[in-house]
């Protein structure tokens, strides 16, 4: 890479959907037909709350891989809470760290206690690492 720092806001995502904990899972599915990332973030119930997160791997390990029905479960029994998140301004070297270190295939990215994009290790890899070949 060239001098200049490569930051995660320069690589995230800023479309994203949101979800409420109590949604079913086919709700979430439905939502996530034309999302890009493959994921929601569920929402804080108040500000005391922290934010989740819903991977579509996690559906398929706990929902599909265990036979459950989508219509059955809500999103609050799969999402995994609270979430690492990163700072929009995080050096993307120092991002993919973090994620190798947690076992991260992706995290909220966020400024002033508001979810603002998301950011994933393609994004740092295919947007930041390969920006300049």
């Amino acid at each position: 890479m060239s001098g200049e720092v490569v930051r995660v806001h320069h690589v995230m995502k800023h479309e994203f959907d949101t979800i409420d904990g109590m949604a079913t899972i086919a709700d979430a599915l439905r939502r996530m037909k034309h999302v890009e990332t493959k994921c929601l973030v569920v929402d804080k119930r108040d500000d005391d709350d922290e934010y989740g997160i819903l991977l579509i791997s996690d559906i398929a390990r706990q929902v599909l891989g265990q036979d459950r029905s989508p219509g059955r479960v809500n999103v609050y029994e799969v999402m995994a809470k609270p979430v690492i998140s990163v700072d929009p301004e995080m050096d993307i070297r120092y991002c993919a760290r973090l994620f190798t270190r947690f076992q991260l295939s992706r995290a909220p990215v966020v400024e002033s206690g508001k979810v603002v994009g998301i950011v994933s290790m393609t994004d740092l890899v295919l947007k930041g690492l390969c920006r300049d070949l």
